[in-house]
């Protein structure tokens, strides 16, 4: 269909099946109006397509092909929750949804899709903070520590099988249990080392234990993300999610806008990390109920990413966060190319549907288009051929009517958003995030001590009492090596001495030259057995006792040994 269509001024009265459709979309309370009903290849702008306020925390998905419009209905829909005083959170893949920040561009096309639909355009921006992962790409700095992004979440992100990932959590366990904080990479990377060292070993044995091959492949894909620059999205201070909630001061309520565009290339990060904001909000917000409007309606876009290769427990705990977050007013709608791209069991949780354009190009595609016609409620349109003719800012909607029911399948062109339909300038965009009341808190990293330095410091303690005994060791040995020297001299004195006492006697008992050349005779036949070897180890241990006894007596100290 063609924007040149004509609208619903000569239309006359509507058909049977136009009227059962806009019966089903009358609303009494407040609501977003999405566009005008599309019947017959004719616009029909008196009949309005509403979504009621009080069901946006219902879910919803936006579904479609590669340029069908899917951005420009996040906009549109974002854009109305503001002025409603609804908080807004979206990510900016491509980052061409920056420009919701500044009034949009008045222009011929903006002009007649309004009268078209019916729609009273005015340019308009609406209050925004923007925040990138880490702070890498424009925006206030969003970090989370590890701890708080649990093992779950960590191992779809490291990429990390089944057994991997219980040891992982093995790992937190542990952390937790011993007061260990890990706030970055380097802590976690810290523990798993220690728990596979020789002093570390024996804490996990009761639980099951750490191999060493798993704590490898662990540390490997830590270091393989840290390489790819994401070490910068784990730290402090870590982001409360509490900001998300906030309304600007006229009341609207803020958009806050997570630019992904510097790292679209790590979709299984950015994804799983706007996972932890709904976890860490669905842990801290308590239970409201039904609400008249939601607490803050959450943009899960290219949806597909995180659920490609997630393990059991993470799809686990992604339905049940989606089945439970809605009694805590929060609205989670997920954007992506088909409804085959989510999980049958978070499908049945989404009430809100706005199907762009599908393409059949292929026998893929044209399965995808049967398995999508399927996930609608029955209707009078042709579905399966409605969704290949849709053109850009056309899609089939269905809703939850204000009692919960859903409504007729309509056929929908699109109003166009009042903002601008593009990136916000660098300049303002820089503007805004420094100007931000929030980048003082969490612009500047913060490194406390965790459990890097406090095992540092334990393996600093035992390094430096290893080095102490060590110490100690040579110093008793160097010690025990002195007094033997002491003794072995004492001994050779004694020795010494005991053969000049033999010389004096000999000289006194021999007299002239035959005694005086016999005393030299014996002389040199006692230097000559004092000199040999045996003697010498003979009399060092003899004498070595002898000289023990000597100064035990002298000092007082011990008995004679007998």
């Amino acid at each position: 269909m063609s924007d040149s269509e004509s609208t619903a001024e000569n239309a006359g009265v509507l058909p049977e099946p136009a009227r059962e459709i806009a019966a089903g979309y009358a609303v009494s309370g407040a609501a977003l109006d999405l566009g005008a009903l599309l019947w017959d290849g004719i616009c029909l702008p008196d009949v309005q397509i509403r979504i009621p306020l009080a069901m946006l925390n219902r879910h919803g998905l936006v579904a479609g092909a590669t340029g069908t419009g899917k951005t420009k209905t996040l906009q549109l829909i974002a854009e109305q929750l503001s002025a409603h005083g609804v908080p807004v959170f979206l990510a900016d893949i491509k980052g061409d949804v920056s420009g919701i920040a500044a009034p949009g561009t008045p222009g011929e096309r903006v002009a007649e899709r309004a009268g078209q639909v019916g729609q009273e355009w005015r340019a308009e921006g609406f209050p925004c903070e923007f925040y990138a992962l880490g702070g890498i790409g424009p925006g206030i700095p969003l970090r989370a520590t590890v701890t708080s992004f649990g093992p779950v979440l960590l191992s779809k992100v490291l990429e990390l099988n089944q057994t991997q990932e219980q040891s992982l959590g093995l790992i937190f366990h542990y952390a937790d249990s011993k007061g260990l904080e890990l706030v970055d990479l380097k802590d976690l990377r810290a523990v798993v080392a220690f728990l596979v060292s020789d002093t570390g070993k024996a804490e996990l044995k009761g639980i099951g234990g750490l191999s060493t091959a798993t704590a490898g492949v662990i540390l490997r894909s830590i270091t393989a993300f840290e390489q790819q620059g994401a070490g910068d999205f784990f730290g402090e201070p870590e982001f409360d999610t509490a900001e998300l909630l906030r309304q600007a001061p006229d009341g609207r309520g803020l958009v806050s806008v997570l630019e992904l565009a510097a790292v679209q290339d790590k979709p299984q990060l950015f994804s799983t990390f706007l996972m932890w904001l709904l976890a860490d909000l669905f842990h801290d917000l308590p239970e409201v109920g039904d609400l008249d409007r939601p607490k803050l309606v959450f943009f899960f876009d290219e949806a597909h990413l995180l659920f490609d290769g997630a393990s059991k427990a993470f799809l686990e705990s992604i339905t049940r966060t989606v089945r439970l977050i809605r009694s805590k007013g929060i609205g989670i709608f997920f954007v992506t190319q088909t409804p085959r791209d989510v999980p049958a069991e978070v499908l049945a949780q989404l009430g809100n549907r706005v199907q762009h354009a599908l393409r059949a190009f292929t026998p893929d595609d044209a399965k995808a288009l049967r398995s999508t016609v399927k996930t609608f409620p029955n209707s009078p349109y042709d579905l399966e051929e409605l969704l290949t003719r849709l053109g850009i800012g056309e899609a089939v909607i269905t809703v939850l009517s204000e009692n919960g029911a859903p409504t007729p399948v309509a056929a929908t062109r699109l109003r166009a958003p009042r903002s601008l339909m593009g990136p916000c300038p660098a300049a303002e965009l820089d503007a805004a995030v420094k100007g931000s009341p929030l980048y003082g808190s969490y612009a500047q990293a913060v490194d406390r001590e965790s459990a890097y330095e406090k095992l540092s410091a334990g393996q600093e303690a035992e390094r430096r009492a290893a080095e102490a005994e060590t110490a100690a060791t040579a110093a008793k040995a160097a010690k025990a090596a002195r007094a033997a020297e002491a003794a072995e001299a004492a001994d050779r004195a004694a020795v010494e001495e005991a053969v000049r006492g033999e010389r004096v006697r000999g000289r006194a008992g021999g007299g002239g030259g035959a005694g005086g050349k016999a005393a030299e005779e014996d002389a040199s036949l006692v230097e000559q057995v004092v000199r040999s070897g045996m003697f010498r180890s003979l009399a060092r241990s003899v004498g070595t006792q002898l000289g023990r006894e000597i100064s035990r007596s002298l000092f007082g100290t011990a008995r004679r040994r007998r």
